[in-house]
């Protein structure tokens, strides 16, 4: 697996500042030179004008709750956490990836308990990215990782738990509210581990009986109505 490491950043600003006298210092020799028909001292600073000038092309800037993901040719070198102007190799390619704190709300699935009863339930997700580098390269697309898995989750809890249980000590979706959502972080966590993803909280946002269920429920009802005379 890839970890998040720190990249090799120089302080922007110093940098911006260097290169900036190394642009104006080559193209005032390359005045001079072509002033003294001098091609040799033309070419050289000319070399050095676009060495400057490619060099700016490292600066970046990194936001609070960014991290920058760079790589080099292909290959991991690190991530810049830290926010402000950073200068890394010019021909490095960054990208960024967002650690703010996040809220995902999953779609009412239609499952069966643990009873077999058909329930309707969805669940809301707060994560976080803390590994960068496990975001960007262990999975495809990280926030269509974190929906699928937290639904995948929740599928998995709703079939192993009673919408209400009649057993003393049993644990049920409506009636331990502390503990089911516990679990679902739990479970969630483990299933988004390898994603460099945190989960902070999930809880149950919905929970009904299908409408099959509530139908047969006053079908039954209905047909138990004694005769009329």
């Amino acid at each position: 697996m890839i970890r998040e490491k720190a990249a090799n950043a120089v302080a922007g600003i110093p940098m911006l500042l260097f290169l900036l006298l190394v642009v104006l210092a080559g193209m005032w020799g390359f005045v001079n030179g072509a002033q003294a028909h001098d091609g040799w001292k033309v070419l050289g600073t000319l070399v050095v004008v676009v060495i400057g000038f490619t060099s700016l092309f490292g600066l970046t800037i990194v936001n609070p709750n960014e991290a920058h993901v760079v790589t080099l040719f292909g290959n991991y070198t690190g991530s810049v956490r830290k926010a402000g102007l950073w200068w890394v190799n010019p021909f490095t390619l960054r990208r960024r990836v967002s650690l703010r704190i996040r809220n995902f709300e999953s779609a009412k699935l239609k499952v069966n308990d643990l009873d077999g009863n058909p329930i309707e339930i969805a669940a809301v997700v707060v994560w976080r990215v803390v590994d960068s580098a496990e975001a960007s390269f262990e999975v495809d697309n990280y926030r269509e990782f974190v929906s699928v898995q937290s639904e995948a989750a929740l599928r998995n809890l709703s079939t192993t738990h009673a919408y209400d249980s009649h057993i003393d000590g049993a644990t049920s979706l409506r009636g331990n509210t502390v503990e089911i959502a516990d679990d679902l972080r739990r479970e969630i966590q483990a299933r988004l581990e390898k994603a460099g993803v945190e989960v902070i909280e999930s809880r149950i946002s919905h929970l009904a009986y299908a409408s099959e269920t509530t139908s047969a429920g006053r079908s039954r009802r209905g047909s138990r109505r004694p005769a009329s005379r």
